[in-house]
């Protein structure tokens, strides 16, 4: 489901939010804490440390506002296609610089909506060690607000279904951080003042981590 320019439309993603709540609240445990840290209304970037298979579906379950993620191409086979794109999830080939995503998830801020990204862009060890540019990018092009989330739990024992999922009825930690400006306050979009932006975030992004599973005990 897309509106104008090929940006996925806020319905979908509405529609995706409900999804994960039945979902994740009926097969996990998620607990929820800072989740009044996401600003109410305006562009905002969600930036996911990624170490399960559920990430994505437990934060548009548990987040105040329904959420676009860029998810990896690979993900939108057969069925999923068309129900990834319904529910206003963006495409994103991550082996080159994918114009058509980059257009509609800056689309998406444009238009006041929630983008949801995994900044280490593959699922691991979801420690924020390794990241991308493309979060400072999207954050100091479009002056959205960062707020880091940490995802936590459910790999202290192995999952019966699939080793990339927490075993069910597993208790998930799901921990907002502060927002913060992702750019020096001077507009500029150098690859020196994206340079400097990545390394603002993975400090602020490790920071948060460190309280979350501080707070947490994970």
């Amino acid at each position: 489901m897309t509106g104008a320019g090929g940006v996925p439309s806020e319905a979908g993603a509405a529609v995706g939010r409900r999804i994960g709540i039945g979902l994740m609240y009926g097969l996990w445990r998620p607990r929820v804490l800072g989740a009044w840290r996401v600003p109410s209304a305006g562009p905002v970037i969600l930036a996911v440390n990624h170490s399960h298979g559920i990430d994505g579906p437990m934060l548009m379950g548990t987040a105040p506002r329904p959420v676009h993620f860029l998810i990896k191409k690979e993900a939108f086979v057969g069925p999923l296609d068309p129900f990834l794109r319904g529910i206003g999830q963006l495409k994103v080939d991550r082996s080159a610089a994918d114009r058509k995503a980059i257009t509609a998830a800056l689309g998406v801020l444009d238009q006041g909506g929630v983008l949801g990204i995994f900044p280490e862009g593959t699922r691991g060890e979801g420690d924020f060690a390794s990241l991308r540019a493309g979060l400072a990018y999207f954050a100091v092009r479009s002056g959205a607000p960062v707020v880091p989330v940490a995802v936590l739990g459910g790999k202290d024992r192995r999952s019966r279904l699939s080793p990339a999922v927490p075993p069910l009825r597993t208790r998930i930690d799901v921990v907002f951080g502060d927002a913060f400006e992702a750019g020096d306050g001077s507009g500029r979009r150098t690859r020196k003042a994206l340079d400097e932006a990545t390394v603002r975030i993975q400090e602020r992004l490790t920071a948060h981590l460190a309280e979350a599973r501080r707070l947490t005990g994970r």
